[in-house]
């Protein structure tokens, strides 16, 4: 994955979000950690971290939409919605994988 391809799932993404009045996390690259992601709480609301070099785009675009959901405190069934919603976004289609999801989204 490219800084660009980056920058753009980080739009798309934000535009997904706040679509369904989520709060919009800040995406950046890379952490100061010698990890994958990290997610930070500051006042202004949620910053989270993600390395993208070496990586798939699948890999850091689960990072980040993991983000949505840490900085909007999802859980359950509203998580699984927010998951949807944001892989949507980046324009993967977005199947129930049983019927018992099905009537989640």
């Amino acid at each position: 994955m490219t800084l660009t391809q980056f920058a753009e799932a980080a739009r798309a993404i934000g535009r997904g979000a706040r679509a369904r009045d989520l709060k919009v996390p800040t995406f950046k690259s890379p952490p100061r950690l010698p990890v994958d992601r990290t997610i930070r709480r500051t006042t202004a609301g949620a910053v989270v971290a993600v390395r993208v070099k070496g990586r798939p785009f699948v890999a850091v675009a689960a990072d980040m939409i993991e983000g949505v959901i840490v900085a909007n405190q999802s859980s359950g069934p509203d998580a699984l919605r927010v998951r949807g919603a944001m892989w949507a976004a980046l324009g993967f289609e977005v199947v129930a994988a049983t019927p018992a999801m099905a009537r989640v989204a």
